[in-house]
């Protein structure tokens, strides 16, 4: 079970409060996303553009540094990570992305820094048994801008202590090109991701701008097993909900998968109804929690290996009800 950024259902996501909490609660790995910085530094956001997750908006001697970028061909307006140094990165406060639905957590802005992935290992290393599953945040761009990912993500870990075949390690992304590097740099375990939608997964790969879809067949799966060693895909990829709201029956993915020696990790548990099928939500409020544990409980029996969830502890008690029932 993976501790999806931290317990960012308890605390402001890719905080250093977020992933302890998320180990206390029996997380077996914690999952930080990695951009860079303009000096080399590797720190946790989900995107690198910070508008939503920091108070840099608030900081009137950073107002100059807004501007609109073209990330993996998309525009994106607003501050950038590799348009800061780490120190000025730690001038900032880490703020909720979703405070409407967790105002909880939206009281704690302002509190907490944004952790470089070196305080993020020496946290880990703190406590028994706890793996980290770090994600590169397009790759593709930060090595075009000069600020390669890969070489100082292997060191960090390397120098922490998680390396080698058996390390409690996952390196994911969802880009092809900079895992089939990773592959011939490293023998910890990486991890394919894979989007439900059908557009491009990889623009720089051979040239090529190929599809999402083609990775989720018995062939595109084969594929992948020749550089990673599992899939991390998008829920609705293994139990589509159905026009009834409650969930459907499985597809093959987990199936064709494990023909092929990848292990098969789903993306993302929520408590909250916003994220549940209708069949599973409690009532109309978007932000009351719903039985995240019934959803967790069909992947399960559908074969999965690992999931990522927001609420770490609940992911625990679904996990070991569902074992102990012998299913």
């Amino acid at each position: 079970m993976i501790g999806h950024r931290g317990a960012s259902g308890k605390a402001p996501e890719h905080t250093l409060a977020s992933y302890r909490i998320a180990i206390e609660q029996g997380a077996d790995y914690i999952e930080p996303d990695l951009v860079s910085t303009r000096d080399g530094h590797l720190i946790a956001r989900h995107e690198n553009e910070i508008s939503g997750t920091t108070d840099v908006a608030q900081h009137r001697e950073f107002a100059a540094r807004r501007t609109r970028k073209l990330i993996d061909g998309a525009p994106v307006e607003g501050w950038f990570t590799e348009d800061f140094t780490l120190a000025e990165i730690k001038r900032l406060k880490a703020r909720e992305r979703i405070p409407d639905l967790r105002p909880a957590n939206a009281r704690l802005d302002g509190e907490l820094e944004v952790p470089t992935f070196e305080e993020i290992l020496a946290l880990a290393r703190g406590f028994e048994a706890i793996g980290v599953y770090p994600e590169t945040k397009h790759p593709s761009y930060f090595a075009e801008a000069g600020l390669p990912l890969e070489p100082p993500l292997l060191e960090t870990l390397q120098r922490f202590g998680y390396a080698g075949a058996g390390a409690p390690v996952f390196i994911q992304s969802f880009e092809v090109s900079n895992l089939r590097a990773l592959r011939r740099a490293t023998d910890l375990r990486l991890v394919q991701l894979i989007e439900a939608r059908g557009g491009p997964y990889d623009l720089t790969a051979r040239g090529e701008a190929r599809s999402y879809a083609a990775l989720v067949t018995p062939e595109g799966l084969a594929e992948i097993a020749g550089y990673a060693d599992s899939v991390g895909v998008a829920k609705s990829l293994i139990l589509p909900v159905g026009a009834d709201g409650a969930l459907g029956a499985p597809t093959r993915l987990v199936e064709h998968a494990h023909a092929s020696g990848l292990d098969v990790h789903a993306w993302t548990f929520r408590a909250e109804n916003a994220f549940l099928p209708p069949a599973l939500r409690s009532s109309a409020d978007p932000a009351a929690h719903g039985d995240v544990g019934a959803e967790i409980a069909a992947f399960l029996a559908a074969g999965i290996d690992g999931f990522f969830i927001d609420q770490p502890a609940l992911g625990v008690r679904a996990r070991d009800r569902f074992l102990a029932s012998g299913r």
